[in-house]
């Protein structure tokens, strides 16, 4: 009786972020009390555990870990220190008060940012306000952030014919979410 040899390898990201769960309800008998503070603008240093898998490996590897440097850097430059926001918080025209939704940048990943160039005369501190958001259409929770991170890296490990077998996302150190694959 044979079986499948079966690899996986993980990598971990960390990053700063803030959010707001605009769509968070509680049941009282579980949450024990009725306060909605997900819905608060609050941040997290998050943590991404990236699983790649095969079933053969490539000069001893499911993949070097350095195929990963990608995700690193597009975390350090998309997402750090910046303030995740879903474009259909009924407060995004509060937060965001000068931008028109139909005139945000949309990039590959399935995220938008705010035009700067609308700001380029204002003053530092409000082109400043503007480029800490990064703007996607769907809560920012970490069930949702978890799939997000997957497709993104799913797509990018595709051309090297890698799986993602699933990515795990942790808000808090002791609050994970999972999405395989």
């Amino acid at each position: 009786q044979g079986f499948i040899m079966h690899w996986k390898i993980s990598k971990e990201f960390e990053f700063c972020y803030g959010h707001r769960v605009w769509s968070q309800t509680l049941n009282t008998e579980f949450s024990l009390d009725g306060c909605l503070k997900c819905r608060h603008l609050h941040g997290h240093q998050g943590k991404i555990l990236v699983y790649l898998e095969a079933s053969e490996l490539k000069d001893g590897m499911v993949t070097d870990f350095k195929h990963l440097n990608w995700f690193k850097q597009f975390i350090d430059d998309v997402l750090d220190h910046k303030f995740i926001l879903d474009i259909n918080d009924p407060l995004f025209s509060t937060l965001l008060p000068c931008v028109n939704k139909n005139e945000l940048i949309k990039f590959d990943e399935n995220y938008y940012l705010v035009d700067l160039t609308k700001f380029k005369d204002d003053e530092i501190h409000i082109k400043e306000l503007y480029e800490g958001y990064v703007i996607v259409d769907f809560v920012p929770t970490s069930e949702n952030l978890s799939a997000w991170f997957l497709k993104i890296v799913q797509k990018k490990m595709d051309k090297l014919n890698i799986k993602v077998s699933h990515v795990e996302f942790l808000e808090t150190p002791k609050s994970k979410s999972t999405y395989y694959a």
